[in-house]
């Protein structure tokens, strides 16, 4: 059934709601946006085309992110300043992801950002943040952080892929943030982010904002819990869960690249008797 067929129906609200209550969770648990399960079960669950399910997730982080940045804040894991620097730089890097989106092969992209996600979890069984790590601001610290923010709207407009996945890694990695900081950092920074996207597609019609209403909703029930079972868990574990998450996105990323490949060399086969013929 196709998403519009299914609008009205109670397949469709239960099936938002679904996605939204799992999206929540591991919102909370790991301070990403949840996107990288929204977008894939509105495409199979609700027949959304790719370029939707982005815009309609995009919009369904807003409420989601705010919920789980209230949740850390209430044991003082958000670090306000630094995700104000990081929002900054990740809403100019996405209009420079958005321009390269057509010059730059998003298969290329696509391999690239698996690399890179298999270097941060190799990382997070070598680096096991310390709880009582704070992120220091300085001038350098603070150039640090616009250049995160810029890196990570850049590949958020390349990709679209959430900020948390390249942000959370990168805080505790680079600047030595304790996991927490560094997820609840994340959630703030994705804010103002995710509002300026969903005002772009709106304008551009890409945003489903029904579906986005009940699975942002049902996510808010789910990401406090999430960000209570992660003040549970050592810092080990938290990393040992966060990197099986990497590795699903990792493998959802090679597997999008390894079909495309196939699709692009079946569509020169398919060219080349044509252009025999000529």
């Amino acid at each position: 059934m196709g998403e519009r067929g299914a609008r009205r129906s109670a397949r469709f609200y239960l099936a938002c709601a679904g996605v939204g209550l799992a999206a929540g969770l591991l919102s909370g648990l790991f301070g990403v946006g949840g996107g990288t399960v929204i977008v894939p079960l509105l495409v199979l669950l609700l027949g959304f085309d790719q370029r939707l399910a982005a815009g309609t997730s995009l919009a369904a982080i807003v409420p989601t992110a705010s919920v789980g940045v209230i949740s850390y804040a209430l044991t003082g894991s958000v670090a306000w300043i630094p995700a104000i620097i990081l929002a900054a730089g990740a809403v100019i890097g996405a209009q420079i992801g958005s321009w390269l989106l057509a010059k730059i092969p998003q298969n290329a992209l696509r391999w690239g950002f698996v690399a890179f996600l298999v270097a941060v979890i190799v990382m997070l069984f070598i680096v096991v943040p310390s709880r009582d790590a704070v992120l220091e601001l300085s001038w350098g610290v603070g150039i640090g952080l616009a250049g995160l923010g810029l890196f990570t709207g850049i590949m958020a407009g390349l990709l679209g892929v959430g900020g948390g996945v390249i942000v959370v890694p990168a805080l505790m990695f680079l600047f030595g943030t304790s996991d927490l900081i560094a997820k609840g950092t994340s959630l703030l920074m994705m804010i103002p982010t995710a509002i300026s996207g969903t005002v772009g597609n709106a304008r551009r019609r890409n945003v489903d904002l029904l579906a986005a209403l009940v699975v942002g909703l049902a996510a808010c029930m789910t990401t406090a819990v999430g960000a209570w079972i992660a003040t549970l868990l050592n810092p080990l574990t938290a990393n040992v869960l966060f990197a099986a998450f990497l590795t699903f996105i990792a493998s959802q990323m090679a597997v999008r690249a390894v079909k495309t490949h196939r699709a692009v060399r079946a569509a020169k086969r398919a060219a080349q008797p044509a252009e025999g013929q000529r």
